[in-house]
């Protein structure tokens, strides 16, 4: 395996007109402060929302003692020696309280059962062997064997989970195992998205010459409702500079950020980046990566504004890029780098002056793991994000050979 070839200067293949990207992220997630609004919300709706304050336990977990297998509760003092037999006493199962346990006795007990006073260890019914009201200990026990500690999960008093977290299936678990059935979160965020281009139509409608299905929408809108968003969907606007302003203004009234998907380039039709320059500020334009060089941040009333390209596959990975850790900690949740992996890759590659996204598949073959690349890597090529299980990092001006180590994000967490 061999490595990557870099350029002999840090900067000689960037293009010195170009934002790089984590000089753009930092750029954006420093002009973003979380929504102050909170709201207590019911356990059950809790899921994808984010932590306003921390959870902190009102019982420690487990509560008591408890056996972590089914089998016998014994003293280890009964018990030094294997083939040891004890009487059986009583049966304990769980969500039933045992008696306090005689010295040479034993007591049948079942996973999650309290352990009574007198037993200091529970043997797997497996080195066990029950005749009729006796059972032979086949084993030398240990004390504290086959026993779950109270608190040995959560101490009484400890915090369950920080504000910030964003609340998967398994901290709502965590959440209600402590006896708490409601939460304090950030409220939604809210987002305004509009879509230019004459050329764009709704799915189910036929197309003219010239005119292609408006799957930006679909794409983003979805992209933000699986993080939490409400989502305040304007629809396509028309190629005007006047329509552009009327929606951008209408965007900002009630919205934490708006975003919008084309008209941040250079051509003569292009009027988002035109109207917010109009209307507000345009703090970042042009990153140093491909596909989606154009992408405008800046600020609107009161609301952010974020401006992705319009070629689908731009849209998709530059969400990805900017826009979701924009979102993150407006939304108050702590912020994590995207997890970035490295695979071996099984492919060549080129590098230009732009930091290259591409698609590409996790495939394994008799060495392991490695990065499969689509064949048609253009920035319109949707099926292309739709194929992929995650990202191809490839920085300015690497030569990348089949074997090397390349970085790689997958979508599993992200999208």
């Amino acid at each position: 395996m061999t490595d990557r070839t870099r350029p002999s200067e840090a900067d000689a293949c960037a293009s010195p007109d170009l934002i790089p990207v984590d000089s753009a992220v930092a750029l954006m997630l420093a002009a973003a402060a979380p929504v102050p609004e909170t709201e207590s919300l019911a356990l059950t709706d809790s899921l994808g929302r984010v932590l306003a304050e921390d959870v902190s336990a009102a019982i420690a977990v487990p509560g008591y003692d408890n056996s972590a297998m089914d089998g016998y509760a014994v003293s280890s003092t009964d018990c030094a020696e294997a083939g040891r037999s004890l009487k059986v006493s009583q049966r304990i199962a769980a969500g039933q309280t045992g008696d306090k346990l005689d010295a040479g006795t034993a007591a049948r007990i079942f996973t999650g059962a309290p352990v009574p006073e007198g037993a200091d260890a529970v043997v797997m019914q497996e080195r066990c062997q029950a005749q009729g009201d006796q059972v032979i200990v086949n084993t030398a026990v240990v004390v504290g064997e086959n026993i779950r500690r109270a608190g040995e999960d959560i101490a009484l008093g400890g915090v369950v989970l920080r504000a910030g977290t964003l609340i998967r299936p398994q901290d709502q678990g965590l959440i209600a195992s402590v006896g708490q059935q409601s939460v304090t979160v950030r409220r939604k965020l809210k987002v305004a998205t509009f879509f230019t281009g004459d050329e764009l139509v709704e799915p189910g409608q036929p197309l003219a010459p010239g005119q292609i299905y408006n799957s930006n929408r679909y794409t983003l809108n979805a992209l933000l409702q699986s993080i939490g968003c409400a989502v305040n969907d304007l629809g396509i606007v028309p190629d005007t500079l006047e329509a552009t302003l009327d929606v951008l203004q209408q965007a900002a009234v009630d919205a934490d950020l708006v975003l919008t998907s084309g008209g941040v380039s250079v051509g003569e039709e292009d009027y988002v980046r035109v109207a917010l320059q109009q209307l507000g500020e345009l703090n970042m334009w042009r990153i140093n990566m491909k596909p989606g060089k154009p992408v405008a941040f800046g600020r609107v009333g009161d609301a952010l504004f974020m401006g992705l390209p319009g070629n689908p596959v731009s849209v998709f990975v530059t969400f990805l890029i900017f826009a979701r850790p924009l979102i993150l900690k407006l939304q108050g949740a702590a912020m994590t780098d995207p997890q970035v992996l490295s695979l071996r890759s099984g492919f060549d590659w080129d590098g230009g002056k732009r930091q290259e996204y591409l698609r590409v598949r996790v495939r394994h073959d008799d060495h392991g793991a490695y990065a499969e690349l689509y064949p048609h890597q253009g920035s319109g090529v949707l099926s292309s994000a739709s194929w992929a299980d995650g990202l191809a990092i490839i920085e300015p001006g690497i030569t990348m050979h089949v074997g090397d180590l390349v970085q790689y994000i997958p979508f599993k967490g992200l999208c």
